[in-house]
């Protein structure tokens, strides 16, 4: 096989999963909670399907490069695919890029949200599913863009001084699992990841370098969360070096995140319940949070 023959399959496998993934219809919640005013900032919560204890709350949060086409309804499924597992799940929505064709991000505004979003969880969850949920076995996930968010998130206690979005102390979370995230923005941008989407999010080539302490990953570590991360070892859209140069940079701060490198699967099946990948993903989640 030539390396165009092979490119061309790879591409085919890959438009194939994104299919798949898009094929399935949106989950409605159980609940949606606001945590701000803007139409975007909401939380849909989806109540376990088995089991009577409280379950572990698994916090969803979706990618799409953070730009504005893709909300959070196409890892509706996903969520349901957790809840049937006996999680109970929250799926935050944020602020994403704006009019601007194929924008993405839109700072500060989508950091201030997914804060505002996490910080607000506990309550918003015992109001939306009463004692179903027990937040204090909470696990992290996000898939692309949104696992970069997870990453952030976990580690804003690290933020430098005079950061609005830092905390005093780690969130009070059982772990991490991220799922192909942009986990660290200097190797994305070098790999073009997702047409720069990492430069525009930023704020441009002018705003990059200045921002990237406050936003990215691999500059916060160690962050004391348990941290895993899934990756498949044929993903085009985030190539796994993305991750594994998270990883190695927190093992020379010295911190292990787990990798979890996936044979024969690309971007879009870690989030697909039809997909032999999805169940994996809530093998690992399992493991941090029971």
């Amino acid at each position: 096989m030539t390396d165009a023959q092979r490119a061309a399959e790879d591409e085919g496998r890959s438009a194939a999963e994104e299919r798949s993934l898009f094929s399935h219809e949106p989950v409605a919640p159980d609940a949606t909670r606001a945590y701000g005013d803007h139409p975007d900032q909401v939380i849909d919560f989806y109540a376990p399907l088995s089991g009577s204890a409280p379950a572990p709350l698994v916090v969803v949060v979706h990618g799409g490069a953070w730009r504005a086409p893709y909300d959070r309804a196409h890892v509706t499924p996903f969520a349901r695919f957790l809840a049937r597992r006996g999680f109970a799940v929250a799926v935050p929505e944020y602020r994403r890029g704006g009019a601007a064709e194929g924008e993405a991000g839109h700072w500060p505004r989508t950091p201030d949200d997914v804060a505002a979003a996490l910080d607000a969880l506990p309550r918003l969850a015992a109001e939306a599913l009463g004692g179903r949920a027990d937040v204090r076995r909470t696990v992290l996930t996000g898939h692309s863009a949104g696992g970069h968010l997870v990453l952030w998130a976990a580690a804003r206690h690290l933020l430098p001084e005079g950061s609005p979005w830092r905390t005093d102390a780690p969130p009070r979370i059982r772990g991490v699992v991220a799922l192909a995230p942009i986990a660290d923005l200097e190797v994305a941008e070098k790999l073009e990841v997702c047409g720069h989407a990492s430069l525009q999010f930023l704020g441009g080539p002018d705003l990059f370098e200045e921002r990237r302490p406050q936003a990215d990953p691999a500059l916060l570590v160690p962050s004391g969360v348990a941290t895993t991360v899934v990756h498949g070892r044929e993903d085009l859209d985030v190539p796994p070096a993305v991750s594994e140069a998270y990883a190695e940079a927190a093992a020379r701060a010295g911190e292990v995140v787990g990798v979890t490198l996936l044979p024969g699967v690309g971007h879009f099946p870690l989030i697909d319940p039809a997909a032999g990948a999805c169940a994996v993903v809530a093998e690992e989640i399992a493991q941090l949070a029971w």
